[in-house]
């Protein structure tokens, strides 16, 4: 159900890398969430580091939501880069187990592999 991979980059080198690998591979970040910064800012001693890419690719979201308009709730894909005891991770939730758990659509379970693929490339390449 997710993919995460470790990392010898800092927190701050790998979310500069994963951005340039989303860029590469044709998709687009549309929002990153600092959850940490977010966390801390509320008053909450939160020690560790997060952000959460919202990542879209318009052709795959115009395939998905032209065959239900309803998976709207499940995109943009998130790509996380975080911390945790001292080490930086990078992973995703499996685009295609969950929309296996929301559609079973042969044409968007294809859609979702494609999307997938590509989201570990990203990984891979940012980590």
């Amino acid at each position: 159900m997710y993919y995460t991979v470790d990392t010898g980059k800092s927190f701050e080198a790998a979310s500069t890398d994963l951005e340039l690998a989303v860029k590469r591979h044709g998709f687009g970040v549309l929002h990153v969430h600092n959850i940490g910064n977010t966390l801390r800012g509320k008053g909450v001693a939160f020690t560790e580091e997060c952000n959460v890419f919202e990542v879209c690719n318009p052709v795959q979201a115009a395939k998905v939501l032209s065959s239900d308009m309803r998976l709207n709730m499940a995109l943009p894909c998130r790509i996380s880069v975080y911390t945790e005891k001292g080490k930086t991770k990078i992973g995703t939730i499996s685009p295609a187990k969950m929309l296996s758990m929301l559609s079973q659509d042969a044409a968007l379970s294809e859609v979702a592999g494609e999307v997938e693929e590509k989201i570990i490339l990203m990984i891979d390449e940012a980590k």
